[in-house]
């Protein structure tokens, strides 16, 4: 009888370097949370926003509890989410440049949130009173995902048609987005256009309950799917042999994905650019060959964190989100873009 066979040495290597790189960006969102608690126009010292966060003062708890725990929280929590998103696409089709933002369905839960409380009449928004975005945004996000999987799929959807066709459907779906402003009255659009920006300064506890619901309804059904992700990483052809119905997997996962950015899109607007870089920037540190899905939610909250740390804090006016993630993602886009072109001259053309 054979001996049991254990992981060779390489993966153990890299199961503790996850596990290690995973350990040290949680420690970096709680830091993030913990600034972003003490900092504002009341700032606390390490004492007194420990005892703030226990209850122990009125005052300084109602800061704490009730006004910046609810955005502080939802920067870790929307990052990780929108990151777990992008690490979702990217491995379904295999380019660094699938995410949601890119492939449109985050315009789509944009789209459909504005449709829904400017277009629509107002009775069907004042039905379903504060869950109106979230059933918006879900609703234009699931038909941004499936026009875009109908179009792009032809013997199978492949990535590189899935990302041209996303960004086809994006483009005009933004254009529908300013058609639909400019028709609104103007301090109805210029609040519409500000939350499109992506801003976590209307988050409150109140409205996070119908994403937080979603969000604990999709993660554990994400987890679950996961082996079946693994397997869709080898190839279409083998997860066949494999006996995985491919097609069937991949928009049960495509569909959970899009949950996750449609739940954040509908409280905090579109923010750009953290579920395209995290889950790059993740799999670079663990140094991987697949992308790394704790270590890109760990790596996402951080760097929302740190976005939302910056913009209400660090710049000489408070702005939304959104602006200092597509400052950054636009850096690391152009960075990626001329990756190869760097690598052909390093390397003399070889």
């Amino acid at each position: 009888m054979s001996a049991p066979t254990t992981a060779d040495p390489t993966t153990r290597t890299r199961r503790r370097r996850g596990g290690f790189v995973v350990g040290v960006l949680v420690a970096l969102a709680v830091a993030v949370t913990l600034v972003s608690l003490s900092r504002g126009d009341y700032p606390m010292g390490p004492g007194e926003l420990l005892q703030a966060l226990l209850g122990r003062g009125e005052f300084t708890s109602t800061i704490v509890l009730q006004w910046r725990l609810p955005r502080a929280l939802a920067a870790v929590v929307f990052g990780a989410a929108l990151a777990l998103s992008g690490a979702i696409f990217q491995t379904l089709t295999r380019n660094p440049l699938g995410s949601p933002d890119v492939l449109g369905f985050s315009t789509g839960a944009y789209t459909g949130v504005l449709l829904l409380t400017l277009v629509a009449p107002p009775a069907l928004a004042g039905a379903l009173g504060g869950a109106a975005t979230t059933v918006g945004a879900l609703a234009g996000g699931l038909g941004a995902a499936v026009v875009v999987y109908l179009l792009a799929r032809r013997d199978g959807v492949q990535g590189f048609r899935l990302i041209v066709v996303g960004i086809a459907i994006a483009a005009m779906l933004h254009a529908l987005n300013v058609w639909i402003l400019l028709q609104a009255q103007d301090e109805v659009a210029m609040a519409a256009s500000m939350w499109g920006a992506g801003t976590l300064s209307l988050v409150d506890w109140a409205g996070m309950l119908p994403v937080l619901v979603l969000l604990l309804l999709a993660v554990p059904a994400l987890l679950v799917c996961i082996p079946l992700l693994r397997q869709l990483e080898l190839g279409d052809d083998v997860a066949t042999v494999h006996g995985l119905a491919v097609e069937r997997t991949r928009r049960r996962i495509l569909l959970l994905a899009v949950v996750l950015v449609a739940a954040v899109t509908a409280l905090s607007g579109p923010i750009a650019f953290v579920a395209l870089s995290a889950p790059q920037l993740a799999k670079r540190l663990v140094a991987g060959t697949g992308i790394p899905l704790g270590a890109s939610a760990a790596m996402g909250a951080v760097l929302l964190g740190g976005a939302d740390l910056v913009a209400q804090h660090l710049l000489p006016a408070s702005l939304p989100v959104g602006v200092v993630t597509i400052v950054l993602g636009g850096l690391y886009l152009v960075g990626l873009l001329l990756a190869p072109a760097l690598k052909t001259l390093r390397t003399g053309g070889r």
